[in-house]
């Protein structure tokens, strides 16, 4: 078997997470930038990381999903500044499966991440933004240790769905 994670990261969150799904996988690997990636056929899984920016995939994640042949299995990551199971990420997810459409989604997988601080700064100065930067500034400390654990956890799933 054979297996691509693919990622887009700014402040490098996502790519911790990229790495922990990478190195929860048994098997051949290939780890990389999505901008990094030529060749999306040949694999028997794609995990596709992306940090979640204004409710949604960014421009270069949605690039690298438009290259995934039809019926590829593949499985979304993303980092994000909210509370898990919040508002914000799953609206990212829900765009990921929307340009997903022509391959099999086998699952996702969300955590917290660091947002920058200039970002944190310039939102609490915006009265409709103030309560999302207060909550993106208590993930100063993310991905922790538990949100690395939990991508291993999510990475061993996935496998499991495609060795069934």
């Amino acid at each position: 078997m054979k297996a691509l994670v693919a990622y887009y990261s700014e402040t490098g969150n996502t790519k911790k997470v990229a790495e922990a799904i990478a190195g929860a996988i048994h098997f051949d690997k290939e780890l990389k930038k999505v901008q990094d990636v030529e060749n999306t056929s040949g694999y028997d899984i794609i995990f596709c990381g992306f940090p979640v920016q204004a409710h949604s995939v960014p421009k270069e994640a949605i690039k690298f999903i438009a290259k995934v042949p039809a019926g590829q299995k593949i499985a979304f990551f993303s980092t994000h500044g909210s509370l898990r199971g919040g508002l914000l990420p799953k609206q990212a997810f829900e765009h990921a499966l929307g340009l997903a459409a022509k391959q099999t989604v086998l699952g996702n997988f969300g955590c917290r991440g660091m947002v920058a601080e200039k970002i944190i700064d310039m939102l609490m100065k915006s009265p409709q933004h103030q309560a999302w930067a207060q909550e993106a500034g208590s993930a100063m400390n993310h991905p922790d240790a538990n949100d690395i654990s939990d991508a291993k956890s999510f990475a061993a799933q996935m496998i499991a769905k495609i060795s069934a």
